[in-house]
């Protein structure tokens, strides 16, 4: 999807995809319309994050939701309404299903039993109910909604949790980890690698590892990853500039994720010669091996 934000691949095409995400409607974006894109959402995704999970009476998050995580109504969390201009004041903060004709009023996470779905007390499936408010089953009459007894890892049933959807201010008042703000479509509450594990496998109380100082005010080079190139703070001259402009954090975090393409490839590419003269290396070494025990 990266050729449709105006050409190009590689890893601009993958930072590209994750920004725009369905948002295109399947239409190539002009670099116009992509940079246009860019002022309008990245702000909105920087400042109105929505953070989602799966909580256990507890307190714990079992289930960080990501763009790929599955809803009740089968429809992925990114197919929501996940960008807000402006925070809804009403609690519980609504993420109703985009797709056309779903019934799903907001995002509902339901678990798997490793890669299986569950049933409800009704012995159907959840794709067997209703996404409607009430989950009512459609397979049989004598269910009045979907009710699982499946126990979470955390030794939880299912009933006895809730999809939490909730800002980036609650979530601090709670002390639980929010990460960077990021300009990618439907993060939801993934903050970190640690953030696909199961809640009782998250040991470290961040779930994000932040970097040292050292590391993040180390100078930047053209062999940094796009990813860490794309949240690297501005050059002075690029401050006094937005200093004098009264430029918003938020824009200055747009700015810097406009990377050349080259610089990009040229990280992967030194990454691919260092793979291939290990390999080469290690061949060399093996024949080098053989031959002495055959000698």
């Amino acid at each position: 999807r990266g050729a449709k934000a105006g050409g190009g691949g590689g890893a601009a095409a993958g930072l590209r995809w994750v920004i725009v995400g369905d948002d295109d409607g399947g239409k190539l974006f002009t670099p116009e319309q992509y940079e246009e894109y860019k002022r309008k959402m990245l702000p909105i995704r920087l400042q109105n994050r929505l953070y989602v999970s799966w909580r256990s009476p507890t307190g714990m998050d079992c289930k960080l939701v990501g763009p790929e995580t599955q809803c009740f109504c089968t429809h992925r969390y990114k197919q929501h309404k996940t960008d807000y201009e402006e925070i809804p004041k009403d609690r519980p903060i609504c993420v109703p299903c985009q797709v056309s004709r779903c019934p799903c009023k907001s995002y509902h996470y339901v678990p798997l039993n490793g890669t299986q779905p569950i049933r409800c007390r009704c012995k159907h499936f959840a794709d067997q109910h209703s996404a409607a408010p009430g989950f009512s089953c459609n397979s049989c009459s004598k269910c009045s909604g979907f009710h699982s007894c499946f126990t979470c890892g955390c030794g939880q049933p299912t009933y006895a949790h809730e999809t939490v959807v909730e800002t980036k201010q609650e979530r601090l008042a709670q002390g639980k980890p929010v990460g960077q703000d990021v300009p990618y479509a439907a993060m939801g509450g993934l903050t970190g690698f640690s953030s696909l594990a199961e809640g009782y496998m998250r040991l470290d109380d961040s779930r994000v590892g932040a970097p040292s100082a050292e590391f993040l005010e180390s100078p930047s080079s053209s062999m940094d990853h796009p990813f860490l190139k794309a949240f690297q703070g501005p050059s002075s001259s690029a401050q006094a500039s937005s200093q004098l402009t009264g430029g918003s954090s938020a824009a200055k975090q747009v700015s810097n994720l406009r990377s050349s393409e080259e610089d990009d490839m040229a990280y992967f590419e030194k990454q691919y010669q260092e793979r291939k003269k290990a390999k080469a290396k290690l061949h060399q070494n093996t024949k080098q091996s053989q031959k002495e025990k055959t000698q």
